[in-house]
């Protein structure tokens, strides 16, 4: 009789203690299982002004998941803003999809885990009352604004005619029929035009007394024949 209770004391607390490790490792099964509660959606604004929605999903056990996000209207999926797929951590990871969202505006994100987890983060999304206020762009600094010119550039410059008329025409004026006429030599008179020179009166002078001398002594010859033929 002793030896019947003692084993059935064994039994007992062996029956206890693997109910407890039982219990245990369903609760450390139950926690690293991936389920809805692990999965959160934001919607906000990012660095640039611009909307985005994003999913996080700290599933330890690193089940990839499919993340669905659809733009709600009275009650029903408006439009389809995105689907992508992510791979929870204990940290959590995260997804973004790019969306103008506006105040208020409503979205179902609807989560797909395997044969785990097939339904939508409860409750849905609600989008800020404030919307998002694009940066504004940075304002030229005043060293990069063009300055205006202070004078008009010249005429001259840009290859009209020169503002001097005179020398323009003298320089394209036409020939007149006297420009084929040899021009006079410097120091010249007006007989060097005609064949002549400087020395024409003096040689004319001394021909002129040539001729009276000539003259005189054919006279004088003359005289003395008739004087000879008188006598």
């Amino acid at each position: 009789m002793s030896i019947s209770r003692r084993t059935a004391r064994s039994v007992r607390i062996l029956g206890v203690a693997s109910a407890t490790a039982a219990l245990a490792l369903g609760a450390a099964g139950n926690a690293l299982a991936c389920n809805i509660r692990d999965f959160s959606a934001v919607a906000s604004c990012d660095d640039n002004g611009k909307g985005i929605i994003t999913v996080t999903d700290t599933d330890a056990s690193g089940v990839e998941a499919t993340v669905s996000v659809y733009l709600e209207s009275n009650g029903a999926d408006a439009r389809m803003v995105g689907s992508k797929t992510v791979k929870g951590t204990k940290k959590g990871a995260t997804v973004t999809f790019s969306e103008d969202w506006a105040p208020k505006a409503t979205y179902r994100v609807r989560i797909e885990a395997g044969k785990i987890v097939n339904e939508d983060i409860s409750p849905q999304l609600t989008a800020p009352s404030d919307a998002c206020k694009s940066s504004p762009s940075p304002s030229p600094s005043t060293s990069e604004t063009p300055k205006p010119s202070e004078t008009p550039s010249s005429p001259a410059s840009s290859g009209t005619p020169s503002a001097n008329p005179s020398e323009s025409e003298s320089s394209a004026a036409p020939a007149t029929p006297g420009d084929n006429a040899p021009s006079p030599a410097a120091g010249s008179s007006n007989l060097a035009e005609t064949g002549a020179n400087s020395n024409t009166p003096m040689i004319a002078g001394i021909a002129g007394a040539l001729v009276v001398v000539g003259g005189g002594a054919v006279f004088l010859g003359m005289r003395r024949r008739g004087a000879s033929k008188s006598s």
